[in-house]
């Protein structure tokens, strides 16, 4: 199966560059060096993954971004961008990107963030909810803007644990190891430890469990992983 990738950039020697790789790797590629044609053709054109660059003229990165989220276009988007500092990438993961990639990158590196990215939209596509708010208990989450809420009340959380609790919600009531949130949330190979798993639920149980230490959403099963209940 070939997969259809479009790359929203501008730098020329970027373009050929990794371009050229793309198209050896058997990868369909489109490109657009315009910020405004890219929107336009991610909209009317269907992709399995873009690449999207934040700094564009006349329609930067993070408004295509905000704006194809809400215009319903779901599939997996990697920013490349030369901004390395946290806010900018925090900010790029809270529209809805997938992944975050600083320029200079290595070539091999962003190939195997794509794969992954391909891998989890592939595994997820048959479970994923379509809907743009997915509720559960008292809670309800926006899948077009991130946002979750109780109530009227917006409750502040990180685009790890977005994309986490995203998970649990398309796979309610199944037993997940560590290792499985690890390849399917986290993603690439240079992976933490499952460690940093219990850490986010951690923080999780904080914000949507009245009583972080007795869970009634987010289960252990001791042993196997974590099973999430959205009407316990």
């Amino acid at each position: 199966m070939k997969y259809n990738i479009l790359m929203v950039e501008d730098e020329e020697g970027l373009i050929i560059t990794l371009g050229d790789r793309l198209r050896s790797e058997g990868y369909n590629l489109d490109v657009e060096k315009d910020g405004e044609c890219g929107y336009q053709t991610a909209i009317l054109k269907s992709y399995d993954i873009i690449l999207l660059d934040i700094m564009l003229p006349r329609k930067g990165g993070y408004d295509i971004l905000r704006d194809l989220r809400q215009h319903g276009v779901s599939c997996p988007v990697i920013m490349l961008s030369a901004k390395s500092q946290t806010i900018d990438k925090v900010l790029g993961l809270k529209l809805g990107a997938d992944d975050y990639v600083t320029k200079p990158f290595d070539t091999t590196e962003l190939l195997a963030r794509i794969e992954a990215a391909l891998r989890r939209s592939q595994i997820s596509g048959g479970n994923r909810s379509t809907a743009e708010k997915v509720r559960f208990g008292e809670f309800e989450l926006s899948t077009r803007t991130a946002e979750l809420r109780k109530g009227d009340t917006l409750i502040d959380t990180s685009a790890r644990e977005y994309h986490l609790l995203r998970y649990f919600l398309d796979h309610p009531d199944e037993v997940i190891s560590r290792d499985t949130l690890l390849n399917e949330v986290w993603g690439y190979d240079a992976m933490p430890n499952t460690r940093t798993v219990d850490v986010h639920i951690a923080w999780l149980r904080q914000k949507i469990e009245d009583v972080p230490r007795h869970p009634r959403h987010l289960l252990t099963v001791h042993g196997l992983g974590y099973r999430f209940v959205p009407n316990p």
